[in-house]
């Protein structure tokens, strides 16, 4: 996590520029009846009914410290549309960068054997030199910030509906990139010492409740065996009234 953070923190570098990489996924739905717009006193109206019109993959490119943000529309998302992104990533977007560093998570397509099994070893190593990946810790992809801002597109326009790959491309690219980074390490550090602390007491406090819960496991299997092993009281367990002894006659 430290490392993400840290590469964050270091200053900008048109040479080695810092990208975030990220996909998302995004179907396509048209309207079955034309929706109505708004009028003085009346919102926006339409059709819970739609058409489904496929998928299609986004991939976001984020800059993070040159504030800039490219996407790419694919059919699919494979093994395949990963290593033309990042050919695409070299040769397009940043064909005269030494390398890139680049964030992204832990996804099973996101890796150098992706690269060698698509191109060939030659073309592979051509991209890969060019290319120095930076993954996410497990279950934290957060720290990804091309995670944010797929957040902040989907905001954007990716929430209403979009019925084709160009209406799709043409609403990405009107939208400005909205960067938003405010956790450093020091952040990062008082939080989680704070959330420590917590999961300790919480988890005296559960450790506690367990122990207190064996007690009463282990009283009522004592009972149970007990009462198993001892022989029933005969006066204990007679059902109904005694019989009323004879009284002698006086």
């Amino acid at each position: 996590m430290f490392e993400v953070l840290d590469l964050y923190e270091k200053p900008y570098d048109p040479r080695h520029p810092k990208v975030c990489f990220d996909e998302k996924s995004k179907e396509l739905h048209a309207h079955k009846r034309a929706p109505v717009p708004t009028a003085p006193g009346r919102i926006a109206r339409q059709d819970y009914e739609y058409k489904r019109c496929g998928t299609r993959n986004l991939f976001v490119f984020l800059e993070p410290q040159a504030g800039r943000r490219h996407v790419l529309v694919t059919r699919r998302r494979t093994k395949l549309d990963f290593a033309y992104a990042m050919r695409y990533l070299v040769d397009r977007l940043y064909p005269e960068t030494e390398y890139n560093e680049v964030v992204l998570d832990n996804l099973n397509t996101h890796t150098a054997e992706t690269l060698i099994e698509i191109f060939g070893n030659a073309e592979a190593n051509r991209i890969l030199s060019h290319l120095r990946f930076h993954y996410t810790p497990t279950h934290a992809s957060w720290l990804n910030m091309a995670e944010i801002e797929i957040g902040v597109l989907g905001g954007q326009c990716l929430n209403r509906r979009i019925a084709s790959e160009f209406d799709l491309y043409r609403e990405v690219i009107e939208q400005k990139a909205k960067i938003v980074r405010s956790f450093t390490r020091e952040k990062a550090q008082e939080k989680f010492v704070k959330n420590k602390s917590k999961q300790l007491c919480q988890g005296t406090r559960m450790k506690a409740r367990i122990i207190m819960a064996d007690c009463m496991t282990t009283n009522k299997v004592r009972r149970e065996i007990r009462s198993a092993i001892q022989p029933p009281n005969r006066e204990n367990t007679r059902v109904g009234t005694p019989a009323m002894k004879p009284t002698k006659p006086r």
